[in-house]
Formats: C-alpha cells, structure tokens, sequence
C-alpha cells in the first residue's frame, strides 16, 4: 500500500500496494529483463470487434493498479471495452482472460478514447514523457485523462503533515522528482506489492524506523482512479491515502503483531536516511465524495 497522486486534464494522481499517490487528470467541458521503450513498429495493435464506446477505457500500463481499475470501471459500465497498452507481450494472455484487450502498438492515428488512465511508472521506461504524450493523444477529449504519479513531488520530508496545498519539490533538487513533476505538466497542458511484504522478507532493512508512510490500498487507488475518471474534472488534482500515516517501524510492529504472516521482521538499521511527510486528503474525499474500503493498514491487517 502506498499513497497515490491523481491528475486531471480536466483532473487527477493515486496509489496498500501502500503507498500514498497523486492524481492528474484531463477533462472536457463536453467533453526482470529490462524492458523495451514501447515501439511503434511492433505489430500487435488493439483487437476491435466494436466501434469504441462512450465508456470505454484505455489502461497504459495494465499492472496490479490498472487491472483492478478495468475491474471496477466494468462493474459501473457493463458491457463497456477495456483496452491495455503494454511494453511488452509477456502477460497479453493474463489479460485477456480477464477482459482487457492489450496492444503493444500505440494508436493514436487511428483510435481514441473516451477515458485513458495511464498507471506505467517512469522506472519501466527510458521514454516516459514520450509515453505519457503519446497516451494523451490516445484520450479523444470526451471523458477523463488520469495520470497517476507520486505523492514524492510534495516538498515535505521531515515527517510534518502534507495535504493538496502542500508546496512542491523546485525543479532541479532531485531528479525523482523532476520526472514527476515534467510528467505532471504534460498532463496539465493536455487540458506499485507493499513495502510490507518486501521487508518481511529482508528480516533486516538499511533504512531508518521513524521515516513516516503514507499508504493506500491497491483497490482504493483504483476505486478512487474510477471515481476521478466519472466526474470529469478538469485541470484539477487530487491526493489519495488512507488518512493514517505510519512510520517503518509501526507499519512492522503491525505486521509481526497480526499473526497473519509465517515470518517475523527484525529491524531496521538506518539512522541518516531522509525523513517523510504526513499527507491528509480530506479535502480530495469531501470533493470527490470517497471513503476508502480500507480505513488504515491495521483494517487491512485484520481483513486478510
């Protein structure tokens, strides 16, 4: 789980993989082998059997995040089309059993999309920007465009509360945060398995214990991706998390305490690594009328 950032062009960012995520989006009025840059040239373009529809979906990106957003995007619209775009070919059969029709080929000459939500992280591609252009002008400015990104471009590492307001990173600090930001403004001008589950395996991490999380589950950031997506924003963003920040090392006293898990974690070792930011999005909740399934990661805990 982690949390998620959503932004609009017309708008949102999101993300119990727990992390927290920001959301861009893009509205009308009317409106592992590393991976290969997606290639124009590569011959598997979408499958239509239907013209496209006023809800269909595009998914750049068709991860754990873009496949539970197919899931419920179906359930609001059945009988509506879901598309994936994807760098490689290896899970194409995955995704057709449940639903999503994939391409390797972007489409931008000849199909266009009512909604587009583009959940590809920059570390999958040495193109990014171009991929997210190119996923911009796959969105034929009827729907939602959202782009979910990170809630790292937040200037705030010395874990205080953070909320929508909360200043930026300046361009040039960082570049982790000059991609986000580049990406976030791309979007704008157009109109990831827990940290849980990776450190229980480690038992040991290099990393400091008070260093504060802010975290979302996969199905919220997907719900709240959904719910973005319906209203139609437009150049708006919007943050998504679970309102309960927790450090490193309450996140593990959790998990060692639940029993629901064969391993115990050690420790942690770091003393010097940054700080982190304690992120509130009651406003985006209000806004968007959103509660998340999972009200922390202690429920999430007590559900599995």
């Amino acid at each position: 789980m982690n949390a998620l950032g959503l932004g609009t062009v017309a708008n949102s960012t999101v993300n119990y993989h727990y992390k927290p995520t920001t959301l861009h989006t893009c509205s009308s009025s009317n409106l592992n082998p590393k991976p290969t840059p997606l290639s124009l040239s590569m011959a598997t373009p979408f499958n239509l059997s239907q013209p496209i529809g006023h809800h269909d979906l595009l998914i750049v990106g068709p991860g754990t995040l873009g496949r539970l957003v197919a899931h419920k995007w179906r359930q609001e619209y059945p009988g509506c089309q879901v598309f994936g775009q994807t760098l490689t070919i290896n899970h194409h059969d995955e995704l057709i059993q449940i639903g999503i029709n994939p391409s390797l080929k972007w489409t931008k000459d000849t199909i266009k999309f009512p909604y587009v939500i583009f959940c590809a992280p920059p570390y999958q591609s040495s193109h990014y920007h171009a991929d997210l252009r190119e996923a911009a002008l796959c969105w034929n400015g009827e729907g939602s465009f959202v782009f979910t990104s990170s809630s790292a471009p937040y200037d705030c590492n010395n874990n205080g509360l953070c909320d929508e307001d909360t200043p930026v990173v300046p361009i040039g600090r960082s570049s982790r945060t000059d991609i986000l930001l580049k990406a976030e403004q791309i979007v704008l001008e157009f109109g990831d398995k827990g940290a849980h589950a990776y450190w229980l395996e480690k038992g040991i991490v290099e990393s400091r214990p008070d260093h504060i999380l802010n975290l979302i589950h996969y199905e919220d950031a997907a719900s709240l991706s959904v719910t973005v997506l319906k209203k139609q924003f437009r150049g708006r963003i919007f943050l998504g998390c679970d309102n309960h920040p927790v450090s490193r090392q309450e996140l593990m006293d959790l998990v060692n305490k639940s029993g629901k898990f064969s391993k115990k974690f050690e420790k942690f070792t770091g003393t010097d690594d940054p700080l982190g930011k304690r992120l509130n999005n009651s406003r985006t909740r209000q806004e968007l009328e959103w509660e998340p399934k999972y009200s922390s990661f202690a429920h999430f805990l007590e559900t599995i």
